[in-house]
Formats: structure tokens, sequence, C-alpha cells
């Protein structure tokens, strides 16, 4: 369910001041439900996904999405079972 029109966007109040402030540095955030807003564009975020700290570089495409729908959680390690295996077979270099 949205977030109503009146309230606005949610974005952390101290996460807003260090955007504001600037500096040039990168900004640690563990913040990952605030949104994005217009103002965040091209400052560059350490955003922590649980684990360690993703890079975001938010762009005009990212504005109203939120901080960690772009620093996964969970690493995909691959589809297993025999189709799989015979894929990765056929795709593997041959040595001489």
């Amino acid at each position: 369910m949205a977030r109503s029109i009146k309230k606005g966007p949610f974005v952390d109040e101290k996460l807003m001041e260090k955007v504001k402030k600037g500096g040039g540095a990168v900004i640690k955030t563990w913040s990952r439900r605030s949104t994005i807003v217009p103002e965040m564009i091209g400052v560059v975020f350490a955003v922590h996904n649980g684990k360690e700290f993703i890079t975001v570089r938010p762009n005009e495409d990212m504005v109203g999405h939120k901080l960690g729908e772009f620093s996964p959680t969970t690493k995909f390690h691959r589809h297993g079972g025999k189709m799989q295996k015979d894929l990765e077979t056929k795709q593997a270099p041959v040595k001489k």
C-alpha cells in the first residue's frame, strides 16, 4: 500500500541532513526504507544489506523507489538439477 500524498515520501531525517550538508563523501546508511528524492541525485550512498555496504548512485530513474531496492540482501548462486549441470558442461571452454 502506498503512502498518502498528504504525508509525502518517507526519508530518514538524519539521512536528509547528510545529503543537504554534502561534502562529496560517500554517505553510509542503514536506512533501506528511505525513499529516493530528487535532492539525492548525484550523491553516493553505501547502503547496508545485512552483511556489507553496497554502493548506490541514484539517478533520475530511481526517484520514488527505496534505497533498499538497489542493495540486494541475498546472493543468487544458481538453480540446481540435471538440466543446469548439462548446460554448464556445454558452456565450459575446452582446455588443450
